[in-house]
């Protein structure tokens, strides 16, 4: 499956409809995010059952304001519409693969418990402040 172009009409439907997607955060100026674009485009061949998904920070500034990206390339990885992983810089094929067959064999029930947890734990903190 090749990669597909997102923009902040497409992201939202793109994550929570389907099981697992990868977004690189890239800009057309930066060379870093021109040598990972074959690394991410073959993984992209790899693995038919992994949406693949690109977002040009330059044309989607809103979106990637909102992702809170800092630095590109950036690559964020979700899982059941949860966020699951996200880490700036360019990766080496085989880091890429790895993280994919990490993603691939989470925990899902333990993933929702951990965020479930964080959430309570943010609600309870923030009614004691």
């Amino acid at each position: 499956m090749a990669t597909v172009e997102l923009t902040a009409e497409t992201f939202e439907k793109t994550v929570t409809s389907n099981d697992i997607v990868l977004v690189d955060f890239w800009a057309d100026w930066c060379g870093p995010c021109k040598r990972f674009a074959p690394v991410f485009e073959e993984a992209s061949e790899k693995h038919p059952d992994v949406t693949f998904g690109k977002i040009d920070t330059e044309a989607e500034q809103q979106l990637a304001a909102a992702a809170q990206i800092t630095s590109i390339p950036t690559l964020m990885a979700f899982r059941d519409s949860i966020l699951v992983f996200s880490q700036p810089g360019a990766l080496p094929a085989p880091a890429l693969e790895g993280i994919i067959e990490q993603i691939k064999g989470l925990d899902m029930d333990d993933v929702r418990a951990k965020v479930a947890e964080a959430q309570t734990a943010a609600q309870n903190g923030g009614a004691q402040a």
